[in-house]
């Protein structure tokens, strides 16, 4: 995977599927040692911006921010944004924090940079999306799959939507940078990666059972991010600089998938659904958030094994059942999914994240409906099964109906 764009180009160039295909707007991925000192201000200088806005939060700024910004001062204006934090300590990307950001970009800037993970990437890029320039990505963490999609996961009006917006120009994955990001994002970041197991199944059920557009090759890309992850445990687990860039590999490898879909059907299912009910529901309550990988890690643990407890279970319908059956036989159950995410020091249930066995009951229950996509959370409410299939492997322990 040494060239990730053309590499994507060229797989999903030569699918047949029938599926659009949206052209990869990316133009340059620079994977390795001090590319932000080395590549990125010769980026700038070679697109010709005059001036670019670099945002950050607190914590990015001392990282990576202010840096950028002193690196950049012999080749564009640069203009510092800082995003705020709410009252819980989190920035979140809501309607007040996405218009303070708009409010700080100056009008003639003419490319935004975002240093930061992948809450500060979903306000940049739409801000950049907004004002009709492009932005470039320095990610401080390995955490989320998002840095290179065009999707903007948002808060509006309390409720988590996902807009599609505009991808990076460019990005810069620093490795001196990213291998000393804390260990809870570098779980995070193998959590979102580890979502792909139910995500995938997810999108090959919706595709027998809803006909929704489905695309093999994009399916295959996705699979093979994942798999680079789980071969590379131990490495990423030590933060090696080989396991770092391998786990920033597949990350940019699922985020330019969705991109060329232009949806996120193969790296967000049931998993994906309830980390965004999880999050809105602790905005709600003004508590701050756990981290979107260790969520969607815990919640694909958590559904593996209610997913396979459907195999053989009474549907009522023949073409349901054969395709449950056919698609959920081939997911791990959640031990080895739990022992996965153990070897990277991450979580494994929502106890460890402490919330709540009734939010978690809810969640189950409802956040099938944040998105109009046929999923195996989907399954289980439609047809009332979700009291008999609780208290089964390591994620649903102890939740009861």
């Amino acid at each position: 995977m040494n060239d990730l764009i053309s590499y994507v180009k060229n797989t999903l160039g030569a699918c047949e599927c029938g599926t659009v295909h949206h052209p990869l707007t990316v133009e340059k991925i620079a994977i390795g040692g001090n590319v932000v000192e080395q590549e990125l201000p010769a980026f700038v200088k070679s697109a010709s911006y005059k001036k670019a806005a670099v945002i950050y939060d607190e914590t990015t700024g001392r990282i990576a921010g202010k840096r950028i910004a002193a690196l950049l001062e012999e080749t564009a204006e640069t203009v510092p944004v800082l995003l705020e934090a709410n009252e819980a300590g989190d920035v979140t990307a809501d309607e007040q924090t996405l218009v303070s950001a708009l409010i700080g970009v100056p009008v003639d800037a003419d490319v935004l940079i975002a240093a930061g993970a992948g809450t500060i990437h979903d306000i940049v890029r739409f801000c950049a999306y907004q004002r009709g320039i492009s932005f470039i990505s320095v990610p401080t963490a390995p955490s989320v799959d998002g840095f290179t999609s065009a999707g903007a996961p948002l808060i509006l009006k309390g409720k988590k939507q996902t807009v599609q917006t505009t991808a990076p120009i460019a990005l810069f994955a620093d490795l001196e940078l990213l291998c000393q990001a804390p260990q809870n994002m570098v779980a995070a970041g193998f959590g979102d990666m580890l979502g792909k197991v139910t995500s995938l199944a997810d999108w090959e059920i919706s595709r027998l059972l809803a006909g929704e557009p489905y695309c093999p090759a994009a399916s295959r890309l996705t699979r093979e991010a994942l798999d680079q992850c789980l071969v590379r445990i131990d490495d990423i687990a030590a933060k090696t600089r080989d396991g770092i860039k391998k786990l920033m590999e597949s990350l940019i490898l699922s985020g330019l998938v969705m991109l060329v879909l232009d949806h996120s059907r193969p790296a967000s299912g049931g998993e994906h659904h309830l980390s965004h009910y999880l999050e809105m529901k602790a905005l709600e309550n003004n508590k701050r958030q756990v981290l979107h990988g260790a969520k969607v890690g815990c919640s694909a643990i958590m559904l593996t094994d209610i997913y396979r407890s459907l195999i053989g279970t009474s549907l009522g319908d023949q073409h349901a059942e054969q395709a449950t059956r056919s698609i959920y036989a081939k997911l791990p159950d959640g031990e080895k999914m739990a022992e996965w995410m153990r070897r990277i020091g991450g979580p494994v249930s929502f106890k460890e994240l402490d919330v709540e066995e009734e939010l978690v009951r809810e969640a189950l229950t409802y956040a099938h409906q944040l998105r109009d996509r046929y999923t195996g959370l989907k399954i289980i409410n439609q047809y009332g099964l979700l009291p008999g299939l609780l208290g089964k492997g390591p994620g649903v322990k102890g939740v009861k109906m």
